[in-house]
């Protein structure tokens, strides 16, 4: 099986690079691999004591954040390598102040793990919730150096706990440590004679909690919001404006409203205020216009929404309404609001949790969508009521990333 995986990633490597112009993300993935490792020979001495930091993509990077700040603190003389596989996280986050060097995470072809390991000589490997590499980490393995997994979250359909699965059984077997967010996961690894499992819960809940001690303060925000009540809808696709442009047009309320789609596509972008009927202007150009006289704020940029939300009343978190995967509700939830969703969460234990608890609401059609919030704008006192359930639930789940460290430090002291 593992033969077969390196014929396919060797098959990969090459017909990438024809097809990599069709594809702006696999194009941009393919010139930053190819500098990685001439990066790494400049960066990394030899006599660096080296902690590498692995994230999948932005999300990953969020959730791992509040460890990589504990590890930043506590091991002061160590440089950290991060490395992203998509660029969507190397963009947005190749200059941040956990790392000193940021690249793309080359290839898993055999050769090139053995390049890469060899010029970071990491001492400790951090790997966050998922996109685990079998030649990466059956090398670390080979090479005992320690590695640890953290937020991981177990499902029984992933071939890991299917009898054709042993050779992916190998690669959970690689790390010296797992943290899972849930005891179902423990219990899975348990279950193929995995036993050195942390449940610590998950990170993203320190990371949220965390947004409300930075300064969350946008001028222009506050201009745009004018006191009056207002629906942030974050990281939104088209199927989830097509609802939210049809209650916008229609909503009678003097309500505000700010879209932030998840990808800021000029051609998306017009296509979405050519559908609004009411006043909206854009982050590109809001410093032009006067931001109380419009109802509908787009966020054409990355970065902010986690501080827009401080400024609403009832959050719409975009990606249940299609199956791109729902986006992160807890950002929302930390500043206590209401929180109305798509169909698809089931895969999601955080909108599980908050609709169990009555803080989230799910809706599958316009006169749904319709309902939800007419009844949240015109009800104030019980908005709040269910927003704190919200802000209680993060609350309670807080303290990962303390049971994260704790362990690390017993099994990495350098």
């Amino acid at each position: 099986m593992r033969l077969f995986y390196n014929i396919i990633i060797e098959l990969a490597a090459v017909l990438v690079r024809p097809f990599a112009g069709l594809n702006k993300k696999i194009q941009q993935g393919q010139l930053g691999r190819n500098e990685s490792l001439q990066i790494l020979k400049q960066a990394v001495l030899e006599t660096d004591k080296v902690i590498w930091l692995h994230c999948a993509s932005l999300g990953e990077y969020e959730q791992g954040l509040p460890v990589f700040q504990a590890l930043k603190k506590h091991y002061k003389d160590h440089k950290f390598v991060m490395t992203f596989f998509s660029p969507s996280g190397y963009e947005i986050r190749k200059n941040n102040p956990i790392a000193d060097v940021v690249v793309y995470l080359p290839l898993d072809q055999k050769s090139t793990v053995r390049s890469f390991l060899d010029l970071t000589h990491p001492e400790l490997v951090v790997f966050v919730k998922y996109d685990l590499w079998p030649n990466y980490l059956l090398e670390l393995k080979r090479r005992t150096i320690t590695a640890i997994l953290i937020s991981a979250l177990f499902r029984p359909s992933q071939p890991y706990f299917k009898f054709y699965g042993s050779w992916m059984k190998q690669l959970l077997f690689s790390f010296d440590h797992i943290f899972t967010q849930d005891t179902a996961s423990e219990t899975l690894l348990n279950s193929i004679g995995y036993h050195a499992v942390t449940v610590s819960g998950d990170t993203r809940f320190d990371r949220v909690g965390n947004q409300l001690k930075t300064d969350n303060t946008l001028e222009f925000i506050a201009e745009f919001k004018n006191n009056q009540t207002c629906i942030v809808a974050g990281s939104t696709w088209p199927e989830d404006d097509s609802l939210l442009i049809n209650y916008i047009n229609h909503c009678k309320e003097d309500t505000k409203f700010i879209i932030a789609p998840h990808n800021i596509d000029v051609d998306q972008i017009k296509s979405m205020t050519k559908q609004l009927k009411k006043p909206s202007v854009l982050y590109s150009n809001y410093s032009n216009e006067e931001l109380e006289n419009k109802s509908v704020f787009i966020i054409d940029t990355i970065g902010l929404l986690s501080k827009i939300y401080r400024y609403a009343d009832i959050a719409y978190i975009g990606g249940g309404m299609g199956n791109n995967g729902l986006h992160n509700t807890l950002e929302a939830a930390t500043f206590g609001i209401p929180i109305v969703i798509g169909k698809n969460y089931q895969k999601f234990p955080e909108a599980k949790a908050m609709r169990s608890q009555g803080g989230l609401f799910s809706v599958a059609t316009n006169d749904a969508l319709d309902s939800i919030l007419n009844e949240l704008v015109n009800n104030p006192p019980q908005r709040k009521d269910i927003g704190q359930k919200n802000k209680d639930y993060i609350e309670t789940n807080k303290g990962a990333t303390e049971l994260v460290m704790a362990k690390v430090k017993t099994i990495f002291k350098s």
